[in-house]
């Protein structure tokens, strides 16, 4: 690694939220992890690999960060634990069968004009890296595919017996698998806070799932309101809508809203009356502080509440569980 490719990705941690009685936190579980690292070499770049060719960021770093960001908003449920890191310098495949080179990579980036379908291969992923074996075995639980901007990666996908839509159309090849697993692609061009967003919308498809029968007013959905939608009667928003976002990332929005957002951390007691909010809330506009907020309002204590876990977190670290 190059020095001008290192990046500080440590946080002073908002107050975002506080940790339930003893008596009612669930029992902390473990994910282990296979991390596989797509870093081509580039001849024609001294030898460089894409990623310090372009100053890109450390996947290490990325992992690191984002590993104590998911601990931190989970209050100390979610603790993944990366038990192999594989790193390929060569181009991930396709799934038309299309490998960039070194040359026509560079050529595409200054060009903004990049191979279509973009999507990599993931039955060949699959089979390169043993992964439903491994799975099988018990020696992992998920995958992480970190790689350069058009990789191809789906921000996830899951696979395995009874898979379901997770960001991306579920990976039916592996449903020979004994259990559920999912795939996540991120990008060490961008930061932790892209990394969360891909983590919130995994989420966002394991509660619909768990939800999908269940009244349109149900727990989840409320969870979601955001005032554009709903006005006054914003709860916590989804991902994308803070709860007095006007459009799609608009999280730096400065305009006040009534919100019950609040009440989540009091969850199962969802009385309490709203207050006004605005940006300054969650991070006046950064992502990773935005899902941050966004994460430490989910429910996190022992017990159910209308037929689901109190904590959602639950759900979101193991599709087996929806």
């Amino acid at each position: 690694m190059t020095p001008s490719t290192k990046r500080n990705f440590s946080i002073r941690y908002p107050a975002y939220g506080q940790d339930a009685p003893p008596e009612l936190r669930p029992a902390p579980v473990t994910k282990k992890v296979l991390m596989i690292t797509h870093n081509p070499l580039l001849p024609e770049q001294a030898n460089q690999t894409v990623r310090q060719h372009f100053k890109w960021n450390s996947p290490s770093a990325l992992a690191r960060a984002y590993i104590e960001d998911v601990r931190w908003a989970s209050y100390g449920y979610a603790n993944y634990h990366i038990v192999e890191h594989q790193v390929v310098d060569s181009f991930p495949i396709k799934r038309d069968s299309f490998r960039y080179t070194s040359q026509s990579y560079i050529q595409a980036w200054q060009k903004r004009h990049f191979h279509d379908p973009d999507g990599v291969d993931y039955d060949r992923l699959v089979d390169e890296f043993r992964i439903v074996q491994r799975i099988d075995s018990g020696n992992i639980d998920e995958v992480w595919l970190f790689g350069h901007p058009y990789g191809g990666y789906y921000e996830s996908i899951m696979g395995g017996p009874g898979a379901f839509w997770c960001n991306a159309p579920a990976l039916t090849s592996t449903a020979h698998a004994s259990r559920r697993f999912v795939i996540m692609g991120f990008n060490f061009e961008r930061g932790v806070g892209e990394m969360l967003e891909d983590l919130g919308h995994r989420a966002e498809s394991m509660l619909f799932e768990v939800t999908k029968n269940m009244p349109d007013d149900n727990l989840w959905r409320r969870f979601l309101r955001y005032d554009k939608t709903h006005p006054n009667q914003a709860e916590c928003g989804n991902v994308h809508f803070a709860p007095n976002s006007d459009r799609d990332y608009d999280w730096g929005n400065p305009r006040e809203v009534l919100s019950r957002c609040d009440n989540w951390y009091r969850y199962p007691d969802l009385s309490g009356l709203p207050r006004r909010v605005d940006c300054s809330e969650w991070g006046n506009g950064d992502i990773r502080l935005h899902h941050l907020w966004w994460f430490r309002h989910m429910p996190h204590i022992i017990g159910e509440t209308d037929g689901i876990a109190n904590t959602w977190w639950r759900y979101i670290l193991d599709p087996n569980t929806v």
